[in-house]
């Protein structure tokens, strides 16, 4: 019985460590003839925004994108908020990190945005 009990306490461990390593990143693949699930840890600002070590890359990425830039009269700010009409969102590619945020290019910055609000949570500089 205590064999038992020693096994299954094992298990839950094993899995329950799988599954947390597995929930704090982005899976790379997996271990040959293992079956280990193998994640890479993604950096996310505390706010949820672009990390500044992922900037340049997210800035590069956006001028691949070709992200067209939308004019606006106000001053481009974190806690401005951007009209419904006329600025498309886009969404944060998933490999700089999990966030509630989109982005979008307005006045020649790059800015996330939160969708609901539209408010600017970060200028991306």
């Amino acid at each position: 019985m205590r064999n038992t009990a020693l096994a299954i306490a094992t298990l839950v461990t094993a899995l329950g460590g799988a599954l947390a390593a597995h929930a704090q990143g982005v899976t790379v693949g997996v271990a040959p003839s293992t079956d280990v699930v193998v994640t890479q840890p993604v950096e996310v600002d505390a706010d949820g925004g672009i990390t500044y070590e992922q900037r340049p890359a997210f800035r590069e990425y956006v001028v691949t994108e070709r992200v067209p830039s939308f004019t606006v009269p106000q001053n481009i700010v974190v806690g401005a908020t951007i009209a419904d009409e006329g600025v498309a969102l886009y969404d944060v590619p998933q490999r700089f990190g999990a966030t509630p945020y989109r982005y979008t290019v307005v006045n020649g910055e790059t800015v996330l945005i939160e969708p609901r609000t539209r408010r600017i949570m970060q200028v991306i500089d």
